[in-house]
C-alpha cells in the first residue's frame, strides 16, 4: 500500500526541480505539484530521474532522445501531455 509522501520528502523534491532554467524548473516543478504524491514509486521514479544531467533531461522532454527506464519515461510523457510539447 502506498503511503503519501511526507512533507520533507516533497520539499526536497520541489528543491531537486530547480534546475537552473526557468524552462525546465517549470517543468519538472509543474509535474510535482499536478501529480499525485501519494505514489511513492512514482516519486522513487522521479527522484532518481532528478539525478540525470540537465541537458539530458531536456532532450527526453523535447522529444529529442529516449529515457533508457520506462519508467522515466512515463514521467517524461505524462510532463510532455500536459505541457503539450
Amino acid at each position: 500500500m502506498s503511503h503519501p509522501a511526507s512533507e520533507a520528502q516533497l520539499k526536497r523534491l520541489r528543491w531537486r526541480c530547480r534546475r537552473g532554467t526557468r524552462e525546465l524548473d517549470a517543468l519538472l516543478g509543474g509535474w510535482l505539484d499536478s501529480n499525485d504524491q501519494s505514489n511513492e514509486d512514482t516519486l522513487a521514479s522521479f527522484d532518481e530521474l532528478l539525478e540525470q544531467p540537465d541537458p539530458l533531461i531536456w532532450d527526453w522532454l523535447m522529444g529529442n532522445a529516449r529515457p533508457p527506464r520506462a519508467d522515466w519515461q512515463e514521467i517524461v510523457d505524462a510532463i510532455r501531455t500536459c505541457n503539450r510539447i
